[in-house]
């Protein structure tokens, strides 16, 4: 979000936590800032999660975290009706707040808490679009330069056919589908006291649990149980690419998001080398 957004992003999270009876003063620390701020509210400690009303999926993410019982993911605040609020065409979601833990999570630690994530997801029977689908909103952005304006022509074609033979080669090994998080990457997992916490389901999607691990760092891989290895292999060069194309699109407001797909596009590169 640009200045002016944070800005009323925060006035909003902070308008709806008065207006449930928890202390929020001035004090809002900034912990991300992209297409979503996470907030810390202050005196009364809770984590907002603010979107612009036409950008979010506050209420699916609200509902798996209720229904995710015993799951390894970060809990709704107890102190208020757990559901989406909106306030100046901004919604808002309050979350318990974890103080960080120094400790990097080992790699058995991440592993196991995504094994544990997955048996909570696969029995939910809830909507939610296929992996295909994101990669077909990642081909979209490629076919359309206006979208994409600086993105080199030679980049853009071979983006276009590793989505579409990694694909291709997923789907034909028939792994089974089922509800994922989407997005399990390291910036999505709090280590706490209590151990790892999932938080971001916005990008939750149905695939093969590969695609998901495909998000983790590589050193998790081997240690999550009844991965195969060929559709990890193809998942991480389809993940890859859909992450790159996001950062090339012309709306992108990740921080240092062009620098990041640069240095992930030579990876992809040294990926598809070793693959032929």
């Amino acid at each position: 979000m640009q200045e002016a957004e944070v800005r009323r992003a925060t006035a909003a999270a902070r308008a709806i936590a008065s207006s449930l009876g928890l202390a929020a003063g001035d004090d809002a620390i900034i912990l991300q800032n992209s297409n979503k701020l996470i907030l810390r509210l202050l005196p009364c400690d809770v984590l907002a999660r603010v979107a612009p009303v036409t950008q979010q999926v506050a209420d699916l993410e609200v509902d798996l975290a209720r229904r995710l019982t015993g799951s390894p993911v970060a809990a709704l605040d107890p102190r208020v009706e757990p559901r989406a609020y909106e306030h100046d065409d901004y919604v808002v979601t309050l979350w318990t707040y974890y103080e960080p833990v120094a400790e990097e999570p080992s790699p058995a630690a991440y592993a196991e808490a995504l094994h544990r994530l997955h048996a909570g997801l696969r029995v939910l029977d809830v909507p939610a679009q296929h992996f295909t689908d994101r990669a077909e909103q990642a081909r979209r952005l490629l076919a359309d330069r206006e979208l994409t304006p600086e993105l080199p022509d030679a980049d853009r074609e071979l983006l276009i056919r590793t989505l579409a033979s990694t694909t291709r080669t997923i789907l034909e090994r028939g792994r089974p589908d089922q509800l994922l998080h989407g997005e399990p990457h390291p910036g999505n997992v709090l280590t706490t006291k209590n151990g790892l916490v999932f938080i971001d389901f916005e990008t939750c999607c149905r695939g093969p649990v590969e695609f998901d691990l495909a998000h983790a760092p590589v050193d998790v891989h081997g240690h999550y149980p009844g991965a195969d290895r060929e559709v990890l292999r193809q998942c991480r060069l389809l993940v890859l690419a859909m992450i790159i194309t996001w950062r090339w699109d012309r709306d992108d407001q990740l921080p240092d998001g062009r620098r990041l797909g640069a240095e992930w596009f030579d990876q992809l590169r040294a990926d598809l080398l070793t693959e032929s």
